[in-house]
């Protein structure tokens, strides 16, 4: 293995901006890639490598239609903005296709129950989930500048699809929504004081002013308790909390709560998308408030709102 090769690939990714998320999640697939074919280097490998490793993850390992997808896009990635190979063939390499399946929503008073059973400051983020349909990263990427209270509103900035919109921001989130950035600018203030941490800026950003990073504007709305270390500069920074504490306190008062359905952060940006249209809200408005670049990505949610199968009625229910 060619530590070299993902070395150069982790620069590339940092130089095209790309998050970091993806880049933990590109290169261990491209490493598995390489390893799976006895440590050959990409060079020496074409199409039927790439179907081989493909075909492995789905008959042997059984991975789902969306992972095998992500490996295929780190290799296509390797290989056109890495290697800066031309290989026309990646082109027609088949996609795992994913399966269309109706979203897990939740009624009004199971949100109400799970939230009832979440703690501080859990119960803000998921609030915020559902009241104004943000994806769990985005609610926890949230700076204090983004929202804006006396519009009623939430900047989503760098979205999937690296896209910012604008969405709503529910009325009964605002007392505790204030307490929370006053807390955070305590912490920020603190951290000043201190000189130390402060929160990850843009590098241009961070290069030109020194003490950004400190600035009221810019600080995480749910920064976590205690600082880490950044993965591109060795410099400890606070960030915010991590996505896995939600989703087990998610898990955990989902459980309380006794609902058996599969409850995650997302299904709260469901019930969001689902309760509008309930409520009577164009198909276009919820479109954009979610950040779906196409309506038939929202039109999902109209499944879900009709009475049993296509709205009709048991024939128990008639006599």
């Amino acid at each position: 293995m060619s530590e070299k090769l993902l070395d150069r690939m982790r620069r590339v990714i940092r130089s095209m901006h790309y998050s970091y998320r993806t880049e933990q999640s590109y290169l261990p697939w491209v490493k598995r890639f390489i390893l799976f074919h006895g440590k050959r280097h990409p060079d020496r490998m074409g199409k039927r490598e790439v179907e081989a490793f493909l075909t492995h993850l789905a008959v042997d390992r059984r991975v789902a239609a969306a992972t095998q997808n992500q490996a295929l896009n780190a290799i296509v990635f390797l290989y056109r903005h890495v290697l800066e190979v031309d290989l026309p063939w990646l082109d027609n390499v088949v996609r795992a296709k994913r399966k269309v399946r109706v979203p897990v929503v939740l009624g009004r008073a199971e949100v109400r129950s799970i939230m009832a059973n979440l703690g501080p400051p859990h119960d803000l983020v998921v609030l915020i989930l559902y009241g104004s349909g943000l994806r769990i990263s985005e609610a926890l990427r949230l700076r204090v500048k983004d929202v804006e209270f006396d519009r009623r509103s939430i900047i989503v900035r760098d979205g999937k699809g690296a896209k910012d919109r604008i969405t709503v921001l529910a009325d009964k989130t605002i007392p505790a929504l204030k307490l929370q950035v006053e807390r955070a600018l305590a912490i920020a203030a603190n951290d000043a004081r201190r000189g130390i941490g402060g929160v990850p800026v843009p590098r241009a950003l961070d290069r030109k002013y020194r003490d950004v990073r400190f600035e009221p504007g810019w600080q995480w709305v749910f920064p976590s308790r205690h600082l880490s270390r950044q993965p591109e500069t060795g410099l400890m920074r606070r960030y915010h909390l991590f996505h896995s504490s939600v989703q087990r306190a998610v898990r955990n008062a989902a459980r309380r709560a006794g609902i058996h359905k599969p409850v995650t952060c997302h299904t709260f940006r469901h019930s969001f998308a689902t309760h509008l249209l309930e409520s009577g809200a164009d198909i276009r408005t919820v479109q954009q408030l979610l950040g779906h670049s196409d309506v038939r990505t929202t039109m999902i949610y109209t499944h879900v709102i009709q009475r049993g199968a296509l709205g009709a009625r048991s024939p128990i229910d008639l006599d």
